[in-house]
């Protein structure tokens, strides 16, 4: 697969304005563990293998476990999450496919139980935060700047 276009050089003052935002996210106060997964799991619902690539080595950099991050994308039948990490995934899912079905009021008073208004004002920015970068990187296909593996 070959890179369309680098989105930076082609767009660089709204990429700028992306990025500010991206910063802010980072540094909204939530836990960056918890960033980290939601990043991971709205991605591979995304199919961003740039930011799925990306967000598990950022996690593990931080001290994420590699159990947890293979167990993202089934973090329903997995006991290693918490509830605050599940209500999190459920409202990551349901935001990132919010044609699908919406966001249902009882959604939101579960979610609500885990997470101030506040943060959840927070956590749904970071969801939309990464996807927007899936909805840059998918279509243009971004590349790892790491080697790809070899066919055996």
């Amino acid at each position: 697969m070959k890179q369309r276009l680098q989105f930076f050089a082609k767009a660089p003052e709204i990429m700028k304005a992306v990025s500010v935002l991206n910063k802010a996210v980072d540094e909204c106060g939530l836990e960056v563990s918890l960033l980290h997964l939601i990043k991971l799991r709205a991605s591979q619902i995304n199919g961003c293998s740039y930011c799925v690539e990306m967000h598990s080595r950022e996690a593990r950099r931080d001290g994420e476990t590699e159990q947890r991050l293979y167990l993202a994308s089934a973090w329903k039948e997995s006991p290693l999450f918490s509830e605050r990490e599940r209500a999190a995934f459920v409202w990551t899912e349901a935001v990132t496919k919010i044609a699908e079905n919406g966001v249902s009021d009882d959604l939101y008073a579960r979610t609500l139980e885990h997470f101030s208004e506040e943060e959840l004002v927070k956590l749904s920015v970071a969801i939309g935060m990464i996807n927007t970068w899936n909805r840059l990187c998918v279509p243009f296909q971004a590349i790892h700047p790491m080697p790809a593996a070899k066919a055996a």
